[in-house]
């Protein structure tokens, strides 16, 4: 099984200051274990910026817009304008299956929209995906961000994704 990690929306809009989710600085620590963890077993990593429109905190080449976490060299990145980033990216599925994917942890921002979204265009696409719970999080809204969370980790469990604690990735 050749695994590959796509951290979605880990940009510094959503990570510090005023606009940060709630309990970001955890987040944050959970993430950086993660991707530490990928590098260390040297597995394909993809960094994925969502672009937002002028004003927004996430517009491109904004503080907000930039990662959190710098890619390294060989580390592939890849913007959209679409939650799936394999929507805006029609070729991302075929790069990864190249390199050996097979099974694919997504993990980074916002639980209901974009990483839900991406999980989801992952599994149409041939791969297996692995959500792990604390690796993606989310505003608080319609409702605290707990519950939405906890309700888009149901939903991708019926739809077949794996979802494992955090500390259950292995990436090998």
């Amino acid at each position: 099984m050749g695994y590959g990690l796509m951290l979605v929306d880990v940009q510094r809009n959503m990570l510090e200051g005023a606009t940060a989710i709630p309990g970001a600085d955890a987040f944050r620590a959970a993430l950086g274990a993660l991707l530490e963890a990928a590098r260390d077993e040297g597995v394909p990593i993809v960094h994925v910026a969502n672009d937002g429109g002028p004003g927004e905190p996430d517009e491109p080449g904004t503080a907000g817009w930039e990662f959190v976490f710098a890619p390294e060299p060989g580390e592939p990145v890849v913007r959209k304008d679409d939650p799936d980033t394999f929507l805006s990216n029609p070729a991302l599925a075929d790069v990864l299956h190249a390199m050996g994917v097979d099974t694919l942890v997504v993990a980074g921002l916002q639980s209901e929209r974009c990483v839900q979204a991406t999980a989801l265009g992952a599994l149409e696409r041939g791969f297996a995906v692995v959500v792990p719970s604390g690796a993606h999080a989310t505003f608080d809204g319609g409702a605290p961000a707990a519950e939405v969370i906890a309700q888009v980790t149901l939903e991708l469990d019926a739809a077949g994704v794996e979802v494992v604690e955090l500390d259950e990735v292995i990436f090998r």
